[in-house]
């Protein structure tokens, strides 16, 4: 079974969604006939990226001018997803947020899915991200995060300078405009059911039970299946 995943590495509710996926999938039965791939989807595909050297750009300053709220407002909001990340053992600072583009970042998570380093590659990227505050829109970082990853340093810099995989960037984000996806995280089961948003763990599990339950027939048990049956051509005698 394939679970296709559209995040951002600069989406809180993504990887507050990724611990709540890991959780439901670590309870299910076949987890290990489960493949996940993750896929691209910019929240921004317009920012502009900043160097560490920027700091934590004020998150709720720039959250309050996207939503046309309060500083003060858009400080709670981020208290409260912080709380809902801790909940999941996720600890973040978005007073150490550097803006970032991130078309490069899904580049080298694409790149990581050629070596089955992907999920490993995301991981470090959302960590640095919202735990560190590091850069993760400037390529140098980039490939220092993917080295810890286990990445070719080398080869993930010329991947970069080639921009190498950013056809396929865009054509995963034109993939999840075609599937109707207007916001993230994003999840497609077998291609057979779609769950928008960081679900509940339970939720998710329910989902993955009920599409392997039906995209998997029945097993037909007995010596001889055709005994004491009747068919189109006849019955059994």
């Amino acid at each position: 079974m394939k679970v296709e995943i559209w995040s951002d590495v600069v989406c809180p509710w993504c990887y507050i969604g990724k611990r709540r996926f890991e959780a439901a999938l670590a309870r299910f039965e076949h987890r290990d006939d489960v493949e996940v791939e993750w896929k691209a989807f910019e929240l921004d595909p317009s920012a502009e990226s900043a160097d560490a050297s920027a700091g934590g750009d004020d998150y709720a300053r720039r959250l309050a001018a996207k939503y046309g709220t309060s500083v003060e407002q858009a400080r709670q909001m981020l208290d409260s997803m912080t709380a809902a990340a801790a909940e999941e053992g996720l600890d973040f600072h978005f007073e150490r947020a550097v803006r970032a583009n991130t078309a490069d970042a899904h580049q080298v998570i694409l790149l990581a899915a050629g070596h089955g380093l992907q999920d490993a590659v995301k991981e470090r990227l959302l960590r640095a991200y919202f735990t560190e505050g590091a850069a993760v829109g400037v390529r140098d970082v980039l490939v220092d995060l993917a080295a810890e990853a286990g990445l070719d340093r080398e080869e993930v810099r010329a991947a970069l300078a080639e921009d190498r995989h950013l056809a396929e960037v865009r054509a995963e984000e034109a993939e999840a405009a075609a599937l109707g996806v207007r916001g993230v995280p994003f999840f497609v089961v077998d291609r057979r059911y779609g769950v928008s948003g960081a679900q509940p763990a339970e939720h998710l599990l329910a989902v993955l039970q009920r599409a392997w339950e039906e995209s998997r027939p029945l097993t037909v048990v007995g010596a001889d299946t055709a005994a004491g049956a009747c068919g189109p051509d006849g019955c059994s005698i």
